[in-house]
């Protein structure tokens, strides 16, 4: 499972952002699963200032540049970071532990 932080200030509506990439439908607060092709089972919560997404590879009919473009454009949207943010981030916590 990984944790990406929220920017500070930023203050996304995740349920609407899930529905506007996705198509799907529930309450982030309480955790969701869902599926999307290209990418595979998803499971995702909020806590606190973090959103928490655990994917579970699926074989996939439509893997495409396309699928991994929304991805991170969904990503970016819900956390207020770029993917080289993102990155930095992830990077820094790898050296700390």
């Amino acid at each position: 499972m990984r944790s990406y932080s929220i920017k500070r200030g930023h203050k996304p509506d995740l349920n609407a952002l899930i529905k506007k990439y996705f198509g799907v439908e529930g309450d982030v607060e309480k955790g969701m699963d869902f599926e999307v092709d290209g990418i595979g089972k998803i499971h995702m919560k909020k806590e606190k200032n973090s959103l928490l997404i655990e994917t579970e590879p699926v074989p996939s009919k439509s893997a495409s540049v396309d699928i991994i473009k929304r991805w991170n454009d969904f990503l970016f949207d819900a956390t207020g970071r770029t993917a080289k943010e993102r990155k930095k981030l992830m990077e820094k916590e790898m050296l700390g532990k």
